[in-house]
């Protein structure tokens, strides 16, 4: 894949160099091609670039609007510049030496005015995705759904008390599984982003967790229908936009899954700054997920 000029002062790939001069564009200590108990350490760390924080964050805050002036980035939320995109993302991608990548639905394609435009969208990037991915062998380690930005989804997606929302939120998912095996994803991941509630007073929390774990099975059964062989994670997260998440640590996410007859179907996708949130270290939910057979 052609490189593009975005970057003009990285180089084609960075190197491993541990003696590299402070500051160099170059891994110290990362040797991908190195041995380390029986496995290489590109075995090791899979490493994948995440298309929202990297592409399509803005630098904004709550004080503030975005600061991050992007030459690629035309600054609307059209096709053409979310087919443009693809072109940098896989550049950069390659020259980081990274295996992977993994992206929400609404990261890589616009939201049209209805579902079957936002799908049109999102299968004409799929398909500069597919050839992207065969050009450089960079692949898909996990795909999802956003089912938190639009405010159709201000109650929740699958625990929303709107019908009509749990419907759209359903044909949403269905389309994400679609793209993410037709990438060869190796995980679909299930982030609840206002899967919880605010106020306990205005809350059947029962009727919510039956229709999440629902929502669960039916996505399962149609991933299978249509012949998805990844693996389904779930990804605790305990607060944030919400007051309480239903999947608010390892040990919430495991007892939810046993619970609904989810285990031998979800793993967790455990996340750094989500552990954090939830009082425990990354290496706690790590090793609780790693002891229970859960770890994604």
């Amino acid at each position: 894949m052609a490189k593009s000029n975005n970057f003009p002062n990285v180089p084609a790939k960075i190197p491993f160099d541990p003696k590299a001069k402070k500051g160099a564009l170059a891994f110290k200590h990362y040797d991908e091609n190195k041995t380390v108990e029986g496995r290489s350490m590109k075995d090791w760390l899979r490493f994948a670039v995440c298309y929202w924080h990297t592409f399509r964050g803005t630098g904004s805050d709550p004080f503030g609007p975005g600061t991050m002036q992007r030459p690629w980035d035309d600054g609307t939320d059209s096709l053409k510049n979310a087919l443009d995109r693809v072109d940098v993302a896989f550049d950069f991608i390659s020259r980081l030496g990274a295996p992977y990548y993994c992206f929400h639905d609404r990261d890589v394609a616009p939201e049209g005015s209805d579902l079957k435009k936002s799908n049109k969208n999102l299968d004409a990037v799929a398909e500069k995705l597919k050839e992207a991915q065969a050009k450089t062998g960079i692949k898909l380690l996990w795909g999802t759904a956003n089912l938190f930005s639009n405010p159709r989804f201000m109650h929740g997606a699958s625990t929303s008390c709107n019908a009509d929302v749990f419907a759209y939120s359903a044909a949403q998912v269905k389309k994400a599984i679609e793209v993410t095996n037709d990438l060869g994803g190796e995980n679909y991941v299930f982030w609840g982003g206002r899967e919880g509630y605010m106020n306990l007073f205005n809350t059947d929390m029962k009727r919510e967790l039956d229709h999440l774990a629902k929502f669960m099975h039916m996505a399962h059964d149609y991933a299978k229908q249509i012949g998805f062989k990844g693996q389904f994670l779930f990804e605790p997260k305990p607060k944030e936009p919400t007051k309480h998440q239903y999947d608010y640590d390892a040990a919430a996410c495991l007892n939810f899954i046993r619970a609904n007859g989810l285990e031998g179907i979800v793993k967790l996708n455990i996340e750094t700054n989500h552990a954090t949130l939830a009082g425990h270290t990354m290496m706690h939910e790590l090793e609780y997920a790693s002891i229970q057979g859960a770890l994604g």
